[in-house]
């Protein structure tokens, strides 16, 4: 199920054992997937996709760093 979401706070993921890499604020898909949960977002002319685990997921909405949109 996709929802949409802002990115209000420092969220970071990794790409494979590469160093962490800031998602912009702003807007994004979050399509929740059984085990993560696949992040999509437009910055420009740019499109980024990434997927991060749901308990990280869980903890960047918890601290008010993803809000989800109602």
């Amino acid at each position: 199920m996709a929802q949409h979401a802002q990115i209000v706070g420092k969220v970071e993921y990794r790409e494979g054992d590469g160093p962490l890499i800031a998602i912009r604020p702003g807007p994004v898909k979050a399509e929740t997937g059984m085990n993560d949960v696949t992040l999509s977002w437009v910055d420009e002319e740019v499109r980024g996709s990434t997927a991060i685990p749901l308990a990280d997921f869980n903890r960047f909405v918890k601290e008010g760093k993803i809000k989800l949109d109602a």
